[in-house]
């Protein structure tokens, strides 16, 4: 058995390499094209270009890797039916079950690989490669940071600090504006609940604005509403923003647990928190479709027609995903239900036809 387990886990690293290659190229490819006129247009240098793809790589392994897994164990599976090695392994008394085996360990060890990987080096690559088209290419000035969970922004003559920057609806919350002196004097301060962009302006919301005068005496002023003349806009922001993808997942929780305690509304956080954990157990999923389906062809149709439909079965799962988590995002679904939706699903599929292929 030792034998036999080496030689399915030969075949499987075989096509794995060779699809996980194929996905990264072909991402490389279409994101050239995607890129290479802001690139021209900018007068981007060649190592920056360079640098920017070789930094995109690890996020494209994140997210190709599933399919990656899916696409080596259809092949794997629907080659040995193809030679009919598998009928020749269960006239010897091998089952499916145990075929299958080595591959259910090698997956597994992929998908803890994974979630590490997208915890530890994804996040900071995908932050280097922005800011090589933000400050190397498009030569833009990053004003602001995100540090200790929190956003700091360096104005003409004012430093902004922010709880939480809602890219999705350009809505602040949370804020400190500080107003200073050439003298580096406080001169005044702003506090707001939120403010919202709406038709190019800043409205402010529940805010008490601090003034001080020549003696450093505080004059106090409360608005319910009031527009406040920012120069800056939600894209000057959004330069600094630390999405959830961006994030780690225990960075991530983190910053969940620290909004809930101010009080905000961690919706949208926690549903990518829980998504963080589903989505690389989705390769767990994948096989065992990939299994059930590329032996169909020993007793139905054939080869291509076994991985064509479990490339449509499989690749499905990313619609089915990206759609829960954006009802869980909206409110609509419970967050922890619509990360694990699409993966509760795709089990139940995987698993009824993985245990009712003949062993």
């Amino acid at each position: 058995m030792r034998l036999l387990d080496k030689y399915i886990i030969k075949e499987y690293l075989r096509f794995f390499i060779i699809t996980s290659i194929s996905f990264i190229a072909l991402y490389l490819i279409v994101d050239f094209f995607e890129k290479i006129r802001m690139f021209l247009s900018n007068n981007a240098s060649v190592s920056s270009m360079v640098a920017y793809f070789l930094f995109s790589i690890p996020m494209i392994i994140s997210l190709m890797l599933p399919a990656a897994v899916l696409l080596a164990t259809l092949m794997t599976f629907s080659s040995l039916s193809k030679f009919s090695e598998i009928i020749a392994m269960k006239a010897n008394g091998v089952s499916l079950y145990r075929l299958s085996a080595p591959i259910f360990i090698f997956v597994a060890a992929v998908t803890v690989a994974l979630f590490y990987f997208s915890e530890l080096i994804t996040p900071s690559s995908i932050a280097k490669a922005e800011r090589i088209v933000i400050v190397d290419v498009q030569k833009q000035k990053v004003f602001g940071s995100f540090k200790q969970n929190e956003l700091w922004y360096h104005g003409d003559n004012a430093i902004y600090n922010f709880k939480i920057f809602d890219v999705t609806n350009d809505t602040l919350r949370g804020i400190v504006i500080n107003y200073i002196n050439p003298d580096f004097t406080l001169q005044k301060r702003i506090d707001a609940e939120r403010a919202e962009w709406k038709n190019g302006r800043w409205v402010f919301y529940n805010l008490l604005s601090t003034t001080f005068d020549n003696t450093n005496t505080p004059v106090l002023e409360w608005s319910k509403e009031k527009i406040i003349p920012l120069p800056e806009k939600p894209t000057d922001f959004k330069v600094m923003q630390k999405d959830a993808e961006k994030m780690g997942y225990f960075d991530l929780r983190k910053y969940v647990r620290k909004i809930q305690a101010e009080g905000y509304d961690a919706t949208r956080y926690v549903v990518d928190l829980h998504g963080k954990l589903a989505f690389p157990l989705v390769t767990m999923i994948l096989v065992l479709i990939g299994i059930a389906f590329s032996t169909r062809s020993e007793r139905q149709g054939g080869v291509m027609q076994s991985v064509g439909i479990g490339i449509i079965i499989g690749f499905s799962y990313w619609i089915v995903h990206a759609f829960s988590m954006s009802l869980g995002r909206s409110g609509i679904l419970p967050a922890i239900l619509s990360a694990w939706i699409a993966n509760i699903i795709f089990f139940v599929v995987g698993a009824t036809l993985f245990f009712r292929t003949r062993t």
